[in-house]
């Protein structure tokens, strides 16, 4: 029997890792500069504190039960566990809260095959207790810094705003409205125009696929809507647009037609979309979620929310063809060698003083069983650039080794 990872699960090779720290360390440290602070959640969750009063389907969840019959399931994303923990965990806490993960996630996705990717790497943040345009546009300039940081070419935002998709959607009757949004996060005419709406209304469904594209042309459109009761979102859009255009060198485009897969989003919603090759890849998403936190309160208090996600395996595929990442694992800088039996002890205190001399120098110990020749060859093979022959008497001889070519 060959044993493999479960379904859907994945072994990170050491060369793997090194190619996944190296997006993450980046990542990292562009929320170090914005102020954010890591926290960890747990993997396993209740199912009701997943599923986020309902925006988030059971069936996206892959359900787990414990000795106590409770229901529980694998974090299928991070916002709802970290809205979870913010409010139940850090009572008296001063907002705002910048807070970033990197973690794993699991999501079973409809067209469920065997052996379909289940698990999945993200990054990213949450920006807790500030509503309104300037928390909206720290997020979007956030991601900016990050996606300018790895670099990535050949990128773009796609900023929609939920509260007024929202409205143009409740004009359509309700038992159709889930259809309706499905075929417009699809960008699906076809089943809009077999939908049993009358002329306007497929006419207003239409329209809405079209209301994406330059930032002022569907502002235009949207204003001639007459939404009095999206005003305020409106009004807050294009002070948003205004301050992203300031900077000057972030791509975006508009589009009031985005839905996001998970529905706790009230405002302002995002992808970062990569196209390369003929390729569009969804590397990212985000958006404003002011009544999840509520959720979880035990007052149910209602704490205004916006943050997004990075998805680690999209980075890498972009990245890999950029001749970025890692090629090798990190090499060690030192191969210590014990010449006979009896300067074990020296060997080992002379690795740990090259060790205790710097936090980032790797040092390796001779474990026995080669000759001369053989240890060399070694240290050439894994690029080791330095061995140390010590004696018994914790003397050594340093040899500097010419990696192979």
């Amino acid at each position: 029997m060959v044993y493999q990872p479960a379904a859907g699960a994945r072994d990170l090779l050491p060369l793997d890792v090194a190619q996944k720290r190296w997006i993450e360390d980046r990542l990292q440290q562009v929320f170090h500069q914005w102020g954010y602070h890591r926290i960890i959640t747990s993997t396993l969750e209740r199912i009701d504190t997943l599923m986020a009063g309902g925006a988030i389907q059971r069936s996206a969840v892959i359900q787990l039960q414990n000795a106590e019959d409770e229901e529980l399931g694998l974090r299928p994303e991070l916002t709802a566990s970290i809205a979870r923990t913010a409010v139940t965990r850090m009572p008296g806490m001063r907002y705002p809260q910048r807070l970033y993960y990197n973690a794993n996630v699991f999501q079973r996705t409809r067209e469920f095959r065997k052996n379909y990717q289940q698990e999945f790497y993200q990054a990213g943040v949450e920006l807790l207790g500030s509503g309104g345009l300037l928390a909206d546009a720290e997020v979007l300039l956030l991601v900016a810094d990050c996606l300018q940081t790895l670099p990535l070419g050949h990128w773009h935002l796609i900023l929609g705003e939920a509260g007024i998709t929202r409205s143009l959607i409740q004009a359509f009757p309700p038992h159709l409205q889930g259809k309706v949004r499905s075929a417009i996060s699809t960008l699906d005419r076809v089943t809009i125009e077999t939908l049993p709406l009358s002329d306007e209304l497929t006419e207003r469904a239409i329209m809405m696929l079209d209301l994406r594209g330059n930032p002022t042309d569907v502002l235009q459109k949207v204003s001639s809507l007459g939404l009095e009761q999206s005003l305020d979102e409106i009004i807050n859009l294009k002070s948003l647009v205004g301050l992203i255009q300031s900077r000057g060198n972030i791509p975006f485009i508009l589009d009031l037609s985005l839905i996001q897969p998970f529905d706790y989003y009230t405002g302002i919603v995002f992808e970062v979309v990569n196209d390369a090759e003929g390729q569009t890849r969804v590397l990212g998403r985000g958006g404003r979620y002011d009544q999840l936190l509520g959720l979880y309160h035990p007052q149910g208090e209602n704490i205004p929310g916006i943050g997004f996600v990075l998805f680690i395996e999209d980075l890498y595929q972009v990245l890999l063809s950029t001749q970025q990442l890692p090629q090798a694992t990190p090499a060690s800088n030192w191969l210590v060698v014990p010449e006979t039996s009896d300067a074990y002890a020296a060997a080992f205190a002379y690795a740990a003083k090259i060790r205790d001399s710097s936090n980032l120098v790797r040092v390796e110990m001779d474990l026995g069983g080669r000759n001369v020749d053989a240890i060399r060859e070694y240290a050439r093979d894994h690029s080791i650039a330095k061995i140390a022959w010590v004696k018994a008497d914790g003397s050594p001889t340093i040899e500097s080794i010419i990696r192979n070519s």
